[in-house]
């Protein structure tokens, strides 16, 4: 009588080897990597941002009318006119100096109307709300407004209000040189400071409450406290409202359009609103393209300096 060999594990029967994909599935690259999601996504940013990025660029360099006239290669020769022309160099310096001037306060009164805020124990929501309102009015709104307000001779609201207390009116906020650009950055300041205010407001709620706490069993004062505690843990935040700021104002134009429309004397007119007035008034569509890339040039510019700094600053501090 023979002995048969019991059955080893290795002489059970296996799977089909063709049926082995059948139950892992087939993975392909395509939605392996998750293209098939985000194609909608990759199609409408190619057709609504790259191609008018190159379509720009190629415009940039042709002599292009509004009217469809033109259209004939010049190379550089409407950069070299944009950067020889003062009309341009007067609107970029107008774009910088409405930056520095509304910049400071919009950071500074955010700040402060997020620590006011903040601190208040009372109808503390509609603080909030007030501050934080006005930046949802469109920009029509808020242009008409403010020419309501400021409008000169005895119709404006801040001419009556002088008058009131028996000062001069008939400042021209707007007409005069010395006023105009003034008059725009306090619009922009009341108009825009609630998203400055929302972002610090957010941040000083996410500060832990034990450092209070300890600062003030220290002995810190709540000037102290603030110095030491609060504006450290809201260097980030600056740092994010600056730039956005920066960005923000180089960009202005609704207001200034529809209060001044650049005057009086193009004293008020910013590098867009020469843009507009080149390519769709002038007709240029070239030279107004390429003026649109200096100026996106130096947009660039100002972005990667404060990435620059930001970096050495964490750097610093993490030394």
């Amino acid at each position: 009588m023979t002995a048969t060999a019991p059955a080893t594990p290795s002489a059970a029967a296996a799977p089909p080897a063709d049926s082995a994909p059948a139950a892992r599935g087939i993975r392909r690259p395509w939605t392996e990597h998750g293209l098939t999601f985000t194609a909608p996504f990759l199609l409408m940013y190619a057709l609504f941002l790259l191609w008018p990025v190159v379509l720009g660029l190629k415009m940039s360099l042709g002599d292009d009318n509004i009217t469809g006239s033109g259209g004939e290669f010049v190379g550089f020769d409407n950069y070299a006119e944009a950067l020889t022309d003062p009309g341009m160099w007067d609107a970029l310096w107008n774009t910088v100096w409405f930056t520095v001037l509304s910049t400071v306060p919009l950071v500074l009164c955010g700040l402060v109307f997020a620590l006011l805020a903040h601190g208040l124990r009372f109808v503390d929501w509609l603080w909030r709300l007030s501050w934080f309102a006005p930046f949802l009015l469109p920009s029509g709104i808020v242009g008409l407004l403010w020419l309501w307000i400021i409008y000169p001779a005895e119709f404006g609201f801040a001419d009556q209000l002088l008058a009131t207390f028996g000062l001069e009116p008939g400042i021209g906020w707007l007409s005069d040189e010395r006023y105009a650009m003034l008059s725009i950055v306090g619009t922009t300041v009341w108009w825009t400071v609630g998203f400055n205010f929302l972002l610090y407001l957010a941040a000083l709620q996410s500060i832990p409450q034990h450092l209070y706490e300890a600062a003030e069993l220290d002995g810190a004062t709540a000037w102290q406290r603030l110095r030491h505690v609060t504006l450290p843990m809201l260097r980030r935040t600056t740092l994010v409202v600056v730039v956005l700021q920066l960005l923000a104002s180089l960009k202005v134009f609704d207001q200034i359009y529809i209060m001044t429309q650049g005057g009086p004397d193009d004293a008020t007119r910013p590098i867009l609103l020469y843009v507009y007035q080149e390519g769709f008034t002038g007709y240029r569509i070239g030279y107004a393209s390429a003026v649109s890339y200096i100026f996106f040039a130096l947009i660039v510019l100002v972005s990667l300096v404060q990435l620059r700094l930001a970096r050495r600053s964490r750097e610093e501090n993490s030394r």
